[in-house]
């Protein structure tokens, strides 16, 4: 019986030692599992030399590539804790989440390089690992290949991935080992996923939607082509070349293979799915894809749950218009009111899960998660409805989330940056529907009194203003502003009337 999900690589490399693991199309690396085990050994091993011991958390600063695979399992084997870190993120917001977890070491990439000579002065003491460097790669290959003792299990923390919420502080969700391996037994008994497929991942592996769907094939025997960056041309060429089956997408991304010209010129006849998150799927671009012959198949999921609670197949995706379907194999989600009850079907409530499955709670913050899980549940604060026969219709997102281009945007993180700004009084992030990324932010801002120079000049300053504090795709893309934030009794920005407001569509 599996007890540490390092050990579900280890087992898939004795089952299918030959199978092809993981494809680099950039370097033209290819691994088959068996390959894939042995170098995550000598990884694990040569973590385990530096005197890291289980427990101690390693943050990973890398785009898609094997080696960020490898880092992955070495950790999960050795016991230590693997921190996904956003390289889209400025050093600032990094050298939050490194304070945080108290990372003791950093694996990052040649291409994280300039963020990483930034964050050195500020962590001495931290070890960092440079993947690509000829001496760190030298010490690596010269380690053993031997199975690294097992250092973690059960309810100790596997990985951490960090989210956020209405304090706009980042909090790292906390994931178990055996919540990991229980959510991917009931993600394979739930979707359509093949032993021998072949998907790409796009999505970055620090967010749940490209690192699940890399942990899926793993579990299941099924080889992955990682890309470092979406460019819809190049998606239909890997299709073609690889023989792609499946492969996660968002809306938007669906919205470009689409329009691209080469979706004429290739041979897409092997690929028979899209798993689609973040948003609802157009039913424009689920009736194209359908007479291409390719299943869309829609699921809703967050970080605290490992990914995938809800798919919406294809079967049900025209009749069920909206829905996010219903509660995987083995967990249970339901909408609520504000007693806990379950809403009968037509009335809004709040979605709420439980299971094996869920996170363990927020790190060193133990208020944000008795906030988030009562009696066993975890309460997602999204709004949804449920019909008669159990399909779940999402109605409003947690905490005003905006979704662009696949990436979480929290509102709270943003006016906060912007806040800081002298010539900002008050300040309301919300969404605008984009052609492009399906959502872009939007900053509804009440100018300090003191403020002497235009309007004008003052939207100029925070463009420049937030280029260093936040990531590109968190930046505002529009900044309106006005003379008062429309409140409720209590004094939350009623963002519903800023949205009517102010309706987009955002500038691209």
């Amino acid at each position: 019986m599996l007890v540490n999900s390092g050990q579900v690589l280890t087992e898939r490399a004795k089952i299918s030692p030959d199978m092809e693991s993981l494809v680099d199309p950039e370097t033209g690396e290819r691994y088959t599992f068996r390959q894939t085990n042995s170098r995550t050994n000598q990884l694990a091993n040569t973590l385990l030399g530096l005197k890291l011991s289980p427990g101690e958390r390693v943050g990973c600063l890398m785009s898609n590539c094997p080696r960020y695979v490898e880092a992955y399992y070495a950790c999960a084997k050795s016991g230590l804790v693997f921190v996904a870190l956003n390289w889209r993120l400025t050093a600032a917001e990094l050298s939050y989440q490194l304070s945080d977890c108290g990372a003791s070491a950093v694996l990052y990439g040649r291409e994280q390089r300039p963020v990483v000579e930034s964050l050195r002065e500020q962590f001495p003491a931290l070890r960092w690992l440079e993947i690509d460097d000829e001496d760190v790669s030298a010490r690596i290959a010269a380690a053993s290949t031997h199975e690294p003792p097992i250092g973690a299990s059960g309810s100790d923390v596997l990985y951490m991935m960090y989210t956020s919420g209405t304090t706009g502080r980042p909090k790292g969700a906390a994931m178990s080992h055996q919540a990991n391996i229980a959510w991917l037994a009931s993600m394979l008994a739930t979707s359509d996923l093949r032993l021998g497929d072949r998907q790409v991942t796009v999505a970055p592996l620090f967010h749940i939607g490209g690192l699940g769907m890399v942990m899926c094939a793993v579990y299941r025997g099924v080889t992955t082509v990682l890309l470092r960056a979406f460019e819809p041309g190049q998606m239909w060429d890997v299709i073609e070349r690889e023989r792609i089956n499946v492969c996660f997408l968002v809306p938007a991304m669906l919205n470009f293979m689409l329009q691209h010209p080469k979706r004429g010129e290739t041979d897409y006849s092997s690929l028979r799915a899209v798993v689609c998150g973040a948003a609802p799927v157009p039913l424009r671009l689920i009736e194209a894809y359908t007479e291409m012959g390719i299943d869309i198949n829609q699921v809703y999921g967050l970080t605290e749950t490992h990914g995938g609670i809800c798919l919406l197949g294809p079967e049900d995706a025209r009749s069920r218009l909206g829905s996010t379907g219903r509660a995987y194999f083995g967990l249970d989600v339901k909408v609520v009111d504000k007693a806990g009850e379950e809403v009968p079907p037509g009335i809004p409530g709040e979605v709420i899960t439980r299971g094996p499955h869920l996170f363990s709670g927020y790190w060193n913050n133990p208020d944000a998660t008795r906030d988030s899980v009562r009696d066993g549940w975890f309460y997602t604060g999204d709004i949804a409805e449920v019909d008669e026969d159990g399909f779940i219709y999402i109605r409003d997102r947690s905490k005003d989330m905006i979704i662009s281009g696949g990436e979480n945007i929290y509102p709270a993180e943003v006016e906060d940056v912007l806040l800081g700004h002298a010539g900002v009084k008050e300040v309301g992030v919300i969404g605008q529907p984009s052609d492009r990324w399906g959502e872009s932010p939007c900053a509804v801002i009440v100018r300090a009194e003191n403020w002497q120079r235009s309007d004008a000049e003052l939207v100029e300053e925070l463009k420049t203003y937030v280029q260093s504090r936040l990531a590109r795709y968190k930046q505002p893309r529009a900044f309106e502003l006005i003379d008062v934030l429309p409140r409720n009794p209590s004094g939350k920005i009623l963002k519903r009337l800023l949205r009517d407001r102010f309706p987009g569509p955002a500038p691209e």
